[in-house]
């Protein structure tokens, strides 16, 4: 089960609101999402997590490139929600390489079969793909809350209700409880 939240800062504190992450297809898109949040270009963090499994905050400040933190890396992969997530750039790839990656033979058929570049437009073989090439354990920006009041080694100890214990240390329990 999923729960994704965004969290806006405003002059008077932390406003949350539920999103549907369904039309999201990329962090520029799930990005987009953020700032409409917040017209005033303050902080938001869009919060995401699958329960028991990984938690990603990607945070937003005006119209600065995302900074993103994803728990696991290896389990968000599984999900088409931790996909958005998992940029090339977060995982240290060079965008350049994907063609590289799907002339490789990372499903089992034999050399040479021509259903890779099928396969390929379907999205089945690049996520295998990644899944392989993406490591076990947290990625990104551990510093993402740091002046929020969350330290990196509390953000990296956190598992069960992240969200929630994010959300409290940043004195916004009550508000995301509003949306749970």
């Amino acid at each position: 089960m999923y729960f994704a939240a965004l969290l806006a800062r405003t002059e008077d504190g932390w406003e949350a609101s539920d999103t549907e992450l369904d039309d999201v297809e990329t962090l520029s898109d799930l990005a987009d999402l953020a700032r409409e949040a917040s017209p005033d270009e303050d902080t938001v963090l869009v919060l995401i997590e699958q329960e028991d499994a990984w938690f990603g905050v990607v945070r937003v400040d005006g119209e600065e490139d995302p900074r993103i933190y994803v728990s696991d890396a290896a389990a968000a992969a599984r999900s088409s929600y931790g996909e958005i997530l998992l940029t090339d750039e977060l995982l240290g790839r060079d965008p350049g390489n994907d063609d590289d990656l799907d002339a490789l033979d990372l499903d089992g058929t034999e050399d040479g079969e021509s259903d890779d570049d099928e396969d390929g437009a379907e999205g089945s073989d690049g996520a295998a793909g990644a899944g392989e090439a993406v490591p076990h354990g947290p990625v990104g920006d551990p510093e993402v809350l740091d002046d929020l009041g969350v330290s990196e080694k509390e953000l990296r100890s956190m598992s069960g209700d992240a969200v929630g214990e994010i959300a409290e240390a940043l004195g916004a329990s009550d508000v995301l409880e509003t949306v749970r």
